[in-house]
């Protein structure tokens, strides 16, 4: 009896210690709906892009290889420097190909020589003809000689053609604008014409290509969507670029032209574009992921990521306030993300009001008390651990809780 009269004197004194602020009930018996903060929701057109990883590609390279044989005698260029179409980069020893050249000269001034005889000849005979002193056979014979004179004339001029070719290529050019490699090969290399290994690389970098690749099955899923998400006219259709460090690329490109063709093993199809690169940023080889624009949604509907979960099967859904005040939860189809919401386009209407805090306290089917995010209500501040009690409206109360408090 002692036990269970302490206990009934220790509940008496904590009742009478309690704030009346804390007995007192809502209207009913219940206590107030939670406040959550809410969203409304707003359509709009959204532009729909794919995040594609790439590399930087030249947008022209040539591999420099000799097409004539003999030892290298001079490197003209420094490594890594750009260099014009038409510049001289290496030379290759001359004077083997200057004896041809020659010969080829020499054998062309006799084979005119001979044509020159070949012709008087003829014309001799021609006109012994015409006086019936020479015979029609003889004339032919003379006529044929002149002919095959003068067919070797032009075989000696194409043999110093070649000549002069072969000498010309003693001295290996530039054979477009670009910034050229390392040099593969020394002075005093010897080297031959079309050797596997190149003697230096030539780069185009300006513009360069960033060549993309997205799966087959995903290019379907865009041309399902029809016309209606089809790029209007006019639309922008730039692409950007994300570098390896996760900046943007202060300079944006268009694509240009895309493989007509899966490849077998990969499923994947190749998409080109082009970027200016006036200050040599890019570089061949570079990994970057390019943002490419490929649909438009019309009234689609952004909701706050903060706003979106996922329900045990992994399925995206979301909390809403319908227009009793009542939660609802509604199961979400997502097309992409955007920035810091989730573009949604099925699940969610224009002026639903999208819970973004307050959920842990709440469930399908509860009352609740909305507050738009961002207004006065939603941005009142809290009291904070540590702040001082607000002081009892009856004084009884203050007395009442210092005798509990003694006791």
């Amino acid at each position: 009896m002692a036990t269970l009269r302490q206990i009934l004197v220790f509940s008496a004194l904590v009742a009478a210690a309690a704030p009346q602020g804390l007995l007192a009930q809502a209207p009913g018996g219940d206590m107030p709906p939670p406040a959550v903060t809410v969203v409304t929701l707003q359509a709009q057109d959204v532009t729909l892009t794919a995040s594609l990883p790439g590399r930087v590609v030249a947008s022209a390279e040539a591999e420099l290889r000799p097409q004539v044989g003999g030892l290298i005698v001079e490197r003209l260029f420094e490594e890594g420097s750009p260099v014009a179409q038409g510049d001289p980069l290496y030379r290759i020893d001359p004077r083997s190909y200057e004896a041809a050249q020659a010969q080829a000269q020499a054998a062309l001034a006799q084979a005119q020589a001979q044509a020159d005889a070949a012709r008087r000849e003829a014309e001799r005979v021609v006109a012994l003809r015409d006086r019936r002193v020479a015979s029609e056979q003889t004339q032919d014979s003379a006529v044929a000689a002149r002919d095959a004179a003068e067919a070797a004339v032009k075989a000696a001029e194409a043999q110093l053609l070649a000549a002069q070719i072969d000498l010309d290529r003693t001295t290996i050019t530039a054979p477009l604008d670009g910034v050229i490699g390392l040099a593969q090969a020394s002075p005093g290399a010897l080297v031959t014409a079309g050797q596997a290994n190149p003697l230096a690389v030539i780069r185009r970098i300006d513009p360069v290509r960033v060549d993309v690749t997205q799966s087959a099955a995903e290019i379907i899923r865009w041309q399902r969507m029809g016309a209606d998400a089809a790029l209007p006219e006019g639309a922008d259709r730039t692409v950007t670029l994300r570098l390896a460090d996760g900046s943007t690329y202060e300079h944006t490109g268009s694509l240009t032209a895309a493989e007509p063709h899966v490849d077998e093993t990969t499923g994947v199809i190749t998409l080109r574009m082009e970027f200016a690169n006036p200050e040599g940023f890019l570089l061949p080889g570079m990994f970057v992921l390019a943002d490419i624009p490929q649909a438009q949604l019309k009234d689609a509907i952004l909701a706050p990521q903060e706003g979106v979960s996922r329900d045990r099967r992994g399925r995206p859904v979301a909390m809403v306030v319908n227009d009793q005040n009542l939660v609802e939860e509604r199961a979400l189809e997502i097309a992409q993300d955007h920035g810091n919401q989730w573009v949604v386009t099925k699940g969610l209407a224009a002026g639903d009001r999208i819970i973004v805090a307050g959920v842990q306290r709440i469930a399908p089917g509860a009352p609740v008390t909305p507050q738009e995010r961002g207004s006065e209500d939603a941005d009142a501040p809290a009291a904070t651990p540590g702040e001082a009690a607000p002081e009892p409206e009856n004084p009884d109360q203050a007395t009442q809780a210092e005798a509990a408090s003694a006791n």
